[in-house]
């Protein structure tokens, strides 16, 4: 840290609504992926498994598991878009009242 640089408090009072929910769609998105090879995992292994009588074949679980594990990253994705736009649109409602977060940049 430069000690001639000055400290400045700055105030964030407002985010673009759509440009959050974008960016947290895609944070999200990609925090999705981590989930991928577990949930891959135990589609396989879930399809392992004996089943009863009248269950559904083998094959058609691990279809399932497959598909909902490819769905998961994109899943995320939307969920995080929109709460994205919700936090946004709250945040910035908030803000009004009491003027929002501060941070000190230099």
């Amino acid at each position: 840290m430069n000690p001639e640089s000055p400290r400045v408090m700055r105030r964030i009072k407002r985010f673009a609504p759509l440009q959050l929910g974008k960016m947290l769609g895609i944070l999200y998105a990609f925090m999705g992926l981590i989930f991928v090879p577990f949930f891959l995992l135990a589609s396989i292994f879930g399809a392992m498994i004996p089943h009863k009588q009248g269950g559904p074949p083998a094959a058609a679980t691990a279809a399932f598991g497959v598909g909902f594990t490819l769905m998961i990253p994109v899943l995320y994705g939307v969920l995080g878009f929109i709460a994205g736009i919700i936090s946004a649109w709250i945040y910035n409602l908030v803000a009004k009242w009491i003027g929002g977060i501060e941070v000190e940049v230099e």
